[in-house]
């Protein structure tokens, strides 16, 4: 398996250089330079194995030989295991109504969907820099769970040290916490006075600083990194088979800003896994659903809201399928990203907006909306849920108003609920249950650097 950048035509890359360099040299994100062939028998067999093995059956065609089979089964082994995760099942579904699933994906160290990924980033970071012998320094932007998941996967690992900026009080009490009370010498906050869009466009400057990507050796752990996306896919896969997917296709519901998440959910459908619709839900920054309705991508404000992981006004990752829906056009991409960078809008051609349309469905959803959601799937189906999984809820029930009788609707529940008990408690009226974990990130002492926005 080779990789190529969407905005350039540069030597195809392997897996572990694209895992270690993170961005292309040119700006663009590495995409598969050929998908794997979709193989239904292979996936049908994966009915009723672990999450491990579907993980491994996932990964290997996209690891290729840059990581041996023997040691990719171990990296995998000893990520998705009771040690890592508080679910056997790794990543649970749980039926609240006929039709209507929760695929929890908050069992991880900093009870995120984060974790997923970057459980397995840290250990194949470990086993290629040992193998190379070198140490990477990592840059990375969070709007919340980025940054806890990341920090919990790196820390006290001889060959990383690790940058993480979040935007300055623009994440909970609890996400931040969980990055800035970690002690360990490799571990570096940076509170950014701005937004999660600065601190994304802030490191991809970095990036951009070509001495500077060298000197230090630089490397991205946010989704631009296709490890990233490729460890997201084999939830959808597992999900799907679970739940007999090829005897009735599953839609997902997924709450998504960065829309790297959702992204995954159409490279698992692209290689053959059983799901139907795939349903977006935005909060008030709803510029993938405004995309979809318009042809237009423009970017706005950034506004707080309830489900701030998603206060997002620049989807790197669409990056990824937009170069796919132009053809693989690596200048027509990057015409659309320069315009986007310097007009902060894009419009995409109506005959391949209706291609987009077959591909993804997209809502809105308002705080008060969250709120309704948060309250009623506590009330009806009596399970908490956090304000991003409410989003995803919202976003699936106006669909399948839409498309009565329709497929089977999974939402992806993207945190636990205790991240938010503000949230929770104005919607519900109760307390979230706290893990012992997450109680004790509120007594430890923090350390972070505020720093103003500015890349200097």
């Amino acid at each position: 398996m080779r990789y190529i950048s969407t905005r350039g035509p540069g030597a195809p890359q392997s897996f572990a250089d694209v895992l270690l360099s993170g961005l292309a040299p040119d700006g663009g994100l590495y995409v598969p330079a050929q998908w794997p062939e979709p193989d239904p028998a292979a996936l049908k067999s994966l009915k009723g194995k672990s999450y491990a093995e579907t993980a491994f059956h996932v990964m290997k065609p996209f690891v290729g030989d840059s990581i041996g089979e023997n040691d990719l089964r171990a990296i995998i082994g000893q990520t998705y295991n009771a040690g890592s995760f508080d679910s056997a099942d790794i990543a649970p579904l749980v039926k609240i109504a006929p039709d209507l699933w929760l695929l929890e994906l908050f069992h991880g160290p900093s009870y995120s969907f984060k974790d997923y990924a970057l459980q397995l980033l840290g250990r194949l970071f470990d086993h290629v820099l040992a193998r190379q012998n070198k140490r990477i320094t990592i840059v990375g932007a969070t709007s919340g769970d980025t940054g806890s998941a990341a920090i919990a996967a790196c820390r006290g690992r001889n060959n990383i040290d690790i940058f993480i900026l979040h935007p300055r009080g623009r994440v909970s009490e609890v996400q931040r916490r969980q990055m800035t009370t970690i002690k360990d010498s490799n571990i570096h906050n940076i509170a950014l006075e701005g937004t999660f869009d600065d601190c994304q466009t802030i490191v991809k400057e970095l990036f951009a600083d070509e001495k500077l990507r060298a000197d230090i050796n630089m490397s991205a752990i946010n989704s631009i990194n296709w490890a990233r996306i490729m460890a997201q896919i084999v939830y959808y896969v597992h999900a799907s088979i679970t739940l007999d997917g090829f005897t009735r296709p599953v839609s997902f519901a997924v709450p998504t800003g960065n829309f790297g998440n959702v992204f995954a959910a159409w490279a698992a459908r692209r290689m053959g896994a059983p799901i139907g619709n795939l349903v977006i839900g935005s909060n008030r920054n709803d510029i993938l659903t405004r995309f979809f309705e318009s042809g237009e991508m423009k970017k706005l404000w950034v506004s707080p809201t309830l489900s701030p992981s998603m206060d997002i006004q620049i989807s790197s990752n669409f990056e990824r399928y937009l170069f796919g829906l132009l053809g693989c056009d690596h200048s027509a991409l990057k015409k659309c990203m320069d315009d986007f960078s310097k007009k902060k809008t894009f419009t995409v051609d109506e005959s391949l907006m209706n291609a987009a349309r077959t591909d993804f469905s997209a809502y809105r959803c308002t705080d008060d909306q969250t709120i309704a959601a948060m309250r009623k799937c506590r009330k009806e189906y009596g399970v908490m849920i956090d304000p991003h999984t409410a989003v995803g809820l919202h976003a699936a029930e106006k669909h399948l108003l839409k498309n009565p009788g329709g497929l089977p609707m999974i939402i992806v529940s993207t945190a636990h609920p205790a991240k938010f008990p503000d949230a929770v408690r104005k919607a519900t009226g109760f307390a979230p249950p706290v893990p012992d974990a997450l109680e004790n990130v509120m007594k430890k002492p923090e350390h972070f650097t505020p720093i103003s926005n500015n890349l200097d």
